[in-house]
């Protein structure tokens, strides 16, 4: 079983909205790399929710995966902001996993508070210039964290 950081801006799709919802596909993902790590994830695998582009990103709960990659219809439609337009359905180029809500960290884990710890400092998400979306994370840094989380 692996373990994942995936980032969503709360603008756009946040734990709160998670939580409500229960479960969601996790469409739009753009990248190559990002997307051949949603193709490796298995039901029951679980990912941090991390929260991008705001005040204080950093990880605000945690989900597991309860479908493995199927295709991503957003690509298709031109009314969407993931449409692409040299993705159609007898090539599809994108993908997405089912994803269920498991908790909700009470204070967020900023990322300060993640490049202060020095357990996780070869976390990919650290690293400079990393703008991926989904990432795997070891067990030691899932442990790590989920200590700080409480």
């Amino acid at each position: 079983m692996a373990y994942w950081l995936m980032k969503s801006e709360p603008s756009d799709y946040s734990i709160q909205d998670l939580k409500q919802d229960k479960r969601a596909h996790w469409d739009g993902v753009r990248n190559y790399q990002a997307r051949n790590h949603m193709r490796t994830m298995l039901v029951g695998e679980e990912a941090f929710f991390y929260h991008s582009n705001c005040k204080v990103p950093g990880i605000v709960g945690i989900m597991k995966v309860v479908k493995t990659t199927y295709v991503d219809h957003t690509a298709f439609d031109p009314k969407d902001i993931h449409f692409d337009p040299k993705s159609n359905a007898d090539k599809p180029r994108w993908e997405m996993v089912d994803l269920a809500y498991v908790s909700a960290y009470s204070k967020i884990i900023s990322l300060a508070q993640l490049r202060e710890t020095p357990a996780l400092e070869e976390m990919i998400i650290l690293r400079k210039g990393n703008r991926l979306s989904i990432t795997p994370v070891t067990t030691k840094e899932w442990k790590t964290i989920c200590q700080l989380g409480g």
